[in-house]
């Protein structure tokens, strides 16, 4: 069985664009919300970026449950999955098909902002595993997560893979965990995917990555706001960079104007200047410690139950039970 449910229009999301992009390039310092990358283009340099030598989180995230699906559905004890940023791919299967095994697996939600991605991903899923209730939601995790299709009967697993909150900061980290506790009931199960601290070195590699492949998606944003909002930016006026900012131990890329230039946003009637080095913040990527993550959680009334990591201990899938 599969429906799908919209509650992000196309029409909202353009605005929702139009919004970040006039807030974010009058902002001191300029910066756009990494959301923004992922237009055809950009969801298909993201998927190479996945396969590059410098880039571990896909493929340590993987391997984790492909050695621990079964261990983390004995722990969760579900009967739906809800997948936050879903890409009915080979990890949410893996989670799917482990779930199954367990016995319990009776619904999947999948939410992603994208309508059509959501179609042509999560459909084949109600096809693949009969007697599924696949209910797909299309809207924005961020502002949509009261809307969601939750179950009255059964345990839910609410999961958010890909270290997705690392690109919060943690003020909005800590609204978005709590919002995600408001939609769960007492004994939910919320698992979550984190990257963790390491030697920075291997951090900045990971998000500038020889072939230039990670500067191709940073720029995108730009062919985006060109695209969809008129603009004249000329993407390769700008350099990318990845840099570690200790203190906050998260990862930030920018780009750089290479000289002074004056930018025009047609469908925002908006003109923004550049001077020659100047940076605007296209991404944060946090990198979390087990204690840190554990008071996080605890904060937004949760209690961390199971932590599993890849051989390497680069990256951990953790598993927390609402209070």
């Amino acid at each position: 069985m599969f429906r799908i449910d919209r509650n992000l229009t196309a029409d909202e999301l353009d605005k929702a664009l139009r919004t970040d992009v006039a807030e974010g390039l009058t902002a001191r310092p300029k910066q756009l919300p990494p959301k923004w990358f992922y237009d055809e283009r950009g969801s298909a340099l993201f998927e190479d970026i996945t396969r590059l030598p410098e880039y571990y989180p896909t493929r340590a995230e993987r391997s984790i449950l492909e050695l621990r699906a079964d261990e983390i559905a004995d722990a969760a004890d579900a009967a739906a999955l809800i997948e936050l940023g879903s890409g009915a791919g080979v990890k949410t299967r893996l989670l799917l098909d482990a779930m199954r095994r367990h016995g319990g697996l009776t619904r999947f939600v999948p939410v992603d902002v994208s309508g059509d991605f959501l179609a042509s991903s999560a459909r084949p899923v109600a096809d693949d595993y009969p007697g599924l209730d696949v209910h797909a939601v299309v809207g924005d995790f961020e502002h949509h997560l009261g809307l969601l299709p939750v179950s009255e009967g059964g345990r839910q697993l609410l999961a958010v893979l890909g270290s997705t909150i690392g690109n919060q900061e943690p003020g909005p980290r800590a609204a978005f965990l709590r919002d995600i506790h408001d939609v769960l009931h007492p004994g939910d199960r919320l698992l979550l995917g984190a990257d963790l601290v390491k030697d920075p070195d291997r951090l900045v590699a990971a998000y500038d990555d020889a072939r230039g492949v990670t500067a191709a998606f940073n720029r995108n944003v730009l062919s985006v706001i060109n695209t969809r909002l008129g603009g004249d930016f000329d993407p390769e006026a700008f350099d990318h960079l990845a840099v570690w900012n200790a203190d906050r131990e998260w990862i930030e890329m920018r780009l750089r104007a290479r000289s002074a230039q004056q930018v025009r946003v047609a469908d925002l009637d908006l003109e923004v200047d550049f001077a020659e080095g100047e940076e605007m913040r296209t991404e944060v990527s946090a990198k979390f410690r087990r204690q840190g993550l554990s008071a996080e959680l605890d904060g937004a009334g949760f209690d961390l139950t199971h932590w599993w990591t890849d051989t390497a201990g680069d990256f951990a899938l953790t598993l927390a039970t609402a209070r």
